[in-house]
């Protein structure tokens, strides 16, 4: 036996040994005092038994054990400050994010080369040298660096107490309040603590009581995993700070931003000592922490390049929000925090009657899922948990003034997190929005609004040096400072992102109503992206299937790929399908919005020449579904994540069972072919496209799914690993299953569509504050599958266009009268 061989061996079985011990110490030492690893992983020291009987509230997500790794972890948010509380005992972990802490900077990574060697990729493209051109692409398109920098969490604080063995444990999140709530019985006496993060104070609030005074001992300090200090506040003992820089414990390269936290103590009764990084608080009858937390990101609107300096100090802006707290009373504090989130929260109430409700009353949250699997069922109860559960996120990641939400809302862990948890602009970034407008938090849809138009500056330079055109780009990715050139590799080379952007500002207008917005910020957003996509379109040449037409060239069909007739498998292409359906979409919204606002009558009139040259959407004569390609190539990947080529059917509406049948079917067929499994986000995407075809047992199977296989214990969906945009699709699916409104009618009216996609297993219910388009309120209630009632009230005069079952009626609408609708109207 080889000699080497042993002695590497027996250095792994050393080595493992020691990691061993190393845990096993660290499992024996208080929270505040571990020196350990930052990783998802958590150990509580205390010996727990839960709650007996629990009594679930509908929509409260409920525990009996802490969290032991970071996807048991409960999410609480404000859009600026995140956190995931883990809900333990003797050991308590808090991983905390702020919006804005992003590594890296402005920069101009576009390629001088791009422009110049264009042309000549895109003719080895005509000539189906698909690899020359990866190749000439790659060294002349893409960005210098090829990468962004990622998101990183802000850090952790690690807090202990001397409890360690308690009884009737129980953890919760309830939807309705924000409010995360932890309790048990040590000795006799009960401890209970309450999380929340504030947007109105613009802190977290922790709040840790017992019934028996002087029973409260706690010990916390902060935790990061580089790049930072963590050391008493020398202008006042009752606070612990965190301060850092990112890059600071690299010796080469530049730094990066810098971030403040403080988390400070206000105590009823006991001791409090702050030494070495660490506060020790003994004998407390109350304890409240307030934590806040900021950087020196100058902000969406502030970002440029070369950037500017805005001499921002992150510790100064946490004083300030400290100082302004100074005097704060918990009661206070928590009722204005419920008052700030139900602002949103209490909008959309959706109630799924069950006749087995009961019994799942006191199943906690993780069980609940658990069970469901098997059951080709979801009870109704985590329907309708799952369903808010989405708005909540919505609420808690995106807000007003802040950063949109990310490909993890705000919550990440580490300093490198999957895929950079950026923000992917090839469907996740607006899958993210998707409930935004349907279930009434219009207002949260601003923050990528903000985003876009910060990217537009950005985007005029890719535009102009990469493809020597006007308006402007950006490709399947960007960050917080304005990236817009091709990213990762030449999959990268996918310079749609700004056109799908632009849907997003006309979907709120189409809600709203909103003209100031229409013309001072959606306008502007869709006219550039437009100009983009006139002057990057080329002419197909005369040998090729449709001649004459206008055609993108480069072009991907979004992470696929395909067989070419030689038998080389390529994604780099011209035409995808995806493209032309995003460009309709695009072109068509734009001359509607220059309609309605007399503007730009000549670039108007251009756009409307161009739509006309577009290719329409084909069915494979082979397979009766929607081609991917602007040839019928064999794909190499039947079951793919991406069903880019069925945009036009979700989200846009260019396909529709009521306008275009033939494609409808087609469709179908496309989303057979594709299985009903699938990562998370695939997963509500298809659900929502099944929906579009009125197929309500096949929404609601992959509904099933979703939540049986592609859900985490705290409702997270899992990609995996955790991506959000599973959960903010998903939500936006289950309002389509009860309201659509993307059709138009014979007279361009948006048709209001009544329960369009029901399944048989959520027969009765009620939802009662969604939105449809033209700014109209909906409720609606149904029983054993059947309309019994709807209730809309429209926001301006004029007639509405109702359809349910197949069938179609016009009302009159009057500017917030109430129009009652049942099932024999039809």
């Amino acid at each position: 036996m080889n000699i080497k061989f042993i002695s590497s061996t027996l250095l792994v079985l050393l080595c493992f040994t020691q990691s061993q011990a190393q845990q096993q110490k660290n499992n024996a030492t208080a929270a505040s005092q571990r020196q350990q690893k930052i990783d998802q992983f958590w150990t509580d020291r205390a010996q727990i038994k839960p709650l007996e009987k629990l009594s679930v509230a509908p929509l409260s997500l409920v525990y009996t054990r802490p969290a032991k790794v970071w996807e048991e972890a409960l999410p609480l948010g404000n859009g600026q400050l995140g956190a995931m509380v883990f809900g333990g005992v003797a050991d308590e972990r808090i991983q905390f994010n702020e919006s804005t802490l992003w590594a890296g900077a402005p920069q101009d990574p576009n390629n001088p080369k791009g422009k110049t060697y264009l042309p000549r990729i895109q003719q080895l493209l005509f000539e189906g040298k698909n690899k020359e051109a990866v190749e000439l692409a790659d060294s002349t398109l893409m960005g210098i660096p090829k990468r962004i920098k990622p998101y990183q969490s802000l850090g952790e604080l690690w807090l202990d107490m001397p409890h360690l063995h308690v009884e009737h444990y129980q953890r919760s999140l309830d939807l309705e309040t924000a409010i995360q709530q932890s309790s048990y019985q040590h000795k006799g006496i009960k401890y209970t603590r309450e999380s929340f993060i504030s947007a109105p104070a613009n802190a977290m609030v922790i709040q840790y009581s017992a019934n028996k005074k002087q029973a409260l001992d706690l010990n916390f300090s902060w935790k990061r995993a580089q790049d930072f200090t963590c050391l008493t506040d020398p202008k006042d003992p009752s606070q612990l700070l965190l301060q850092g820089q990112i890059g600071q414990s690299v010796s080469e390269g530049e730094k990066g931003t810098k971030f403040s936290a403080i988390a400070k103590v206000f105590l009823k009764g006991g001791k409090l000592t702050n030494t070495a990084g660490r506060i020790t608080i003994t004998g407390a009858d109350e304890i409240m922490l307030l934590i806040t937390a900021a950087t020196d990101y100058p902000g969406l609107k502030q970002i440029s390049y070369p950037a500017k300096q805005v001499g921002i100090d992150p510790l100064v802006s946490c004083r300030e929000t400290m100082h302004a707290l100074a005097k704060s009373d918990y009661q206070q504090l928590k009722q204005a925090h419920i008052t700030d989130y139900q602002h949103f929260f209490k909008r959309v109430q959706l109630d799924l009657a069950d006749a087995e409700q009961q019994k799942w009353k006191q199943v906690p949250t993780d069980s609940l899922i658990r069970l469901t699997r098997g059951q080709q069922q979801i009870p109704s109860a985590l329907i309708s948990k799952f369903f808010q559960f989405g708005r909540y996120l919505l609420i808690s990641s995106s807000r007003p003034g802040h950063m949109p939400a990310n490909l993890q809302g705000l919550w990440a862990w580490q300093m490198d997190p999957p895929w950079n948890a950026d923000f992917h602009t090839n469907i996740n970034l607006q899958m993210n929005y998707w409930p935004a407008e349907l279930t009434n938090l219009s207002e949260l849809h601003q923050p990528l609004f903000d985003l876009t138009s910060a990217l537009i500056p950005f985007g005029e330079r890719t535009a102009r040096t990469i493809y020597g055109a006007r308006g402007w780009v950006v490709h399947h990715l960007t960050d917080a400072w304005g990236y817009t050139a091709p990213a990762d590799g030449v999959q990268g080379i996918w310079p749609m992102g700004s056109a799908w952007l632009a849907q997003h500002p006309w979907e709120h207008y189409s809600y709203t109503g909103d003209r100031q917005f229409l013309k001072e910020q959606a306008y502007p957003i869709m006219k550039g992206a437009a100009r983009f996509i006139l002057d990057f379109m080329i002419q197909i040449p005369s040998d090729k299937p449709f001649a004459g037409y206008w055609t993108t060239n480069p072009s991907h069909s979004p992470e696929n790929s395909f067989i070419l007739p030689s038998g080389e498998v390529s994604s780099f292409t011209y035409g995808a399908t995806m493209d032309t359906q995003i460009i309709r979409d695009l072109l068509q919204n734009y001359i509607e919005a220059s309609t309605l606002l007399d503007n730009d009558p000549d670039f108007r009139q251009e756009c409307q020449a161009a739509l006309q040259k577009l290719i329409p959407t084909q069915i494979s004569k082979e397979t009766g579904r929607i081609m991917e390609w602007i040839e019928d190539y064999q794909e190499t990947e039947v079951n793919h994540r991406h069903t880019s080529h069925l945009f036009g059917l979700h989200p846009s509406n260019q396909i529709s069972i009521a306008n275009t049948p033939d494609l409808a079917e087609a469709a179908k067929k496309t989303l057979l072919s594709r299985g009903d499994h699938g990562t998370g986000w695939s997963l509500a995407w298809k659900i929502n496209m099944w929906n579009r075809l009125h197929d309500g047992e096949h929404s609601y199977k992959l509904l099933y799914n979703l939540i049986s296989e592609k859900t985490l214990p705290n409702l997270f969906d899992n990609h995996p690993p955790f991506q959000i945009d599973g959960n903010f699709g998903a939500t936006a699916a289950i309002a389509e299953m009860l309201l659509q409104s993307q059709v138009r009618d014979k007279n361009n009216n948006y048709l209001i569509e009544l329960l369009p996609a029901l399944s048989k297993h959520i027969n009765k219910g009620s939802i009662t504050g969604l939105k449809a388009r033209g700014n109209i309120s909906v409720n609606i209630q149904w029983s054993n599958g059947v309309l019994e009632n709807a209730e809309l009230i429209p926001s301006k005069n004029g007639p509405i266009c109702i359809s349910y079952a197949g069938k179609q009626i016009q009302v009159e609408g009057i500017k917030g009268k109430s129009i009652q609708i049942t099932s024999q109207m039809f």
